[in-house]
């Protein structure tokens, strides 16, 4: 079964608007672990506006499911802090410093050298890459090229065009799948923007799909349902 790695971001931003330690993310790391989710997500950023370095130093204490850590590894602090924490999977994004969200995959044809080298450093030190690309098949192709040991799919632009078409909007990701599975043997992971509404029918469209990373939907469901439901809720989606 496909599994679910929560990103606590959201939590620390609430945290962070007003200061001090409420809502606690240590706590809510614990919670979804108890809850049933499969693994923690955290994407520190280099301003630390949600989750905070130390805050990954005092997660990595207490997980006990997998810990994810994404980030930008030309930020020489960032590369520091995963070779520190030694997390099951670190994953790479080529986020810009201010960048709001997330918002587009590597280049892996043009920064193939570099990801090579970057993602030799990681898993000479025993932790599991996976690189964020979107569904092109060149650039998942290139991926393979890179050492990479998963890919994640940007699935932005799937969410977006979900409700208008969902078999034409999942039609890139079946092609990028197919790329990474069947001729590379590459891992595949997806994130961004899947919710209740169409983590489903991408599970059933890629039963390759290893793992997903859930964030900001499954946060804020959890305002409305709780957040030991809202994980249960989301865990059931991908019992396909």
């Amino acid at each position: 079964m496909t599994k679910l790695s929560v990103n606590i971001n959201k939590i620390a931003t609430l945290r962070n608007s007003r200061g001090g330690d409420n809502p606690n993310v240590l706590q809510a790391a614990i919670n979804c672990q108890k809850f049933g989710a499969d693994g923690i997500t955290v994407h520190p950023r280099p301003d630390e506006r949600h989750i905070r370095y130390a805050d990954v130093r005092e997660i990595s204490k207490i997980i006990t499911t997998e810990f994810n850590i994404e980030g930008n590894p030309k930020e020489d602090k960032f590369v520091d802090l995963v070779l520190e924490v030694k997390p099951a999977q670190v994953t790479l994004v080529p986020d810009d410093p201010g960048q709001l969200t997330s918002n587009h995959g590597w280049d892996t044809i043009k920064e193939k050298d570099y990801l090579r080298n970057i993602i030799g450093v990681f898993q000479k030190a025993g932790i599991r890459v996976s690189i964020f690309v979107d569904p092109v098949v060149d650039i998942v192709a290139g991926a393979a090229a890179t050492g990479t040991d998963r890919i994640e799919l940007y699935t932005e632009d799937y969410a977006r065009n979900y409700l208008a078409n969902r078999g034409r909007a999942i039609a890139a990701y079946v092609a990028a799948a197919e790329v990474a599975t069947l001729h590379h043997n590459m891992g595949i992971n997806a994130g961004h923007d899947l919710d209740r509404d169409n983590l489903k029918y991408f599970r059933q469209q890629i039963p390759a799909l290893l793992e997903v990373s859930i964030g900001h939907a499954l946060i804020a469901d959890a305002l409305y349902y709780g957040l030991e439901n809202t994980v249960q809720m989301y865990k059931r989606e991908l019992a396909v």
